[in-house]
């Protein structure tokens, strides 16, 4: 089988991890002013790839954000590894504006449960991050300037978007053993308890305390009956394994 494109590995690798080491430029009036500043921050995805931020007015970084909205963030996909040069990484830049989208709210907080206790916070917002490009260096030689087009998704299946609260709703009150058959027999997870935090068209997120997995999907869906269909075929795939 051949190796997936760069901008396919890319986004296979965001989706996977939950946080980024965050670059922003300090801001006008300081005295690092224009000095870059890397801070470490909690990171979902939109289902079109387009990162997802719950940062603290306070902060340097939302600071340096509201003067300058031009960021760089640094997705370490080397934990754990002999020789961390040789893992994947992937840099993404762009530009992070606040929203206050409900659903993009909704879909950080499924990913990152601990942030409902903040993110009603009056001092703490939502920030959405636009790619311009990628930089993914997937291991010695292997390295790969991606246009945004390439990593990043058209756009949310609208109707899959919609019914993704409803979707992890269910799965995790319902079908508790199936999300843990996905973990424990398909992707090496173990212990009781994972739950479904995301569904997009490219596969399902699971996470366990501080630990998170990523069911990848067959073929991309759209709707809630192609992403149930998909669910189910993998629970059966799960049993006979």
């Amino acid at each position: 089988m051949s190796e997936p494109g760069p901008g396919l590995a890319a986004r296979a690798l965001l989706r996977s991890l939950d946080r980024a080491s965050l670059g922003t430029l300090m801001r006008p009036g300081t005295p690092e002013a224009g000095a870059p500043y890397a801070s470490l921050v909690m990171v979902a995805l939109d289902h079109d790839v387009s990162p997802l931020l719950l940062i603290s007015q306070l902060a340097d970084h939302t600071k340096n954000l509201d003067a300058n909205p031009a960021v760089s963030l640094l997705f370490d996909g080397t934990q754990g590894l002999d020789e961390p040069l040789t893992g994947p990484r992937v840099t993404v830049q762009g530009t992070a504006h606040k929203t206050d989208d409900p659903r993009l709210k909704a879909r950080y907080v499924a990913r990152h449960p601990g942030a409902a206790m903040y993110a009603g916070f009056k001092d703490f917002a939502f920030w959405r991050v636009a790619i311009s490009r990628a930089h993914l260096v997937a291991g010695f030689g292997r390295i790969h300037w991606i246009a945004a087009e390439e990593i990043c998704r058209p756009g949310p299946a609208e109707e899959l978007a919609e019914a993704e609260a409803a979707i992890l709703a269910h799965m995790n009150a319902e079908h508790a053993d199936a999300v843990q058959l996905y973990a424990t027999k398909l992707l090496g997870g173990s212990g009781d308890g994972w739950v479904l935090t995301g569904v997009d068209p490219e596969g399902a997120d699971l996470r366990r305390g501080g630990q998170t997995l990523r069911l990848p999907f067959a073929k991309a869906v759209g709707t809630a009956e192609q992403a149930r269909v998909e669910l189910v075929r993998l629970v059966k795939q799960a049993r006979s394994a």
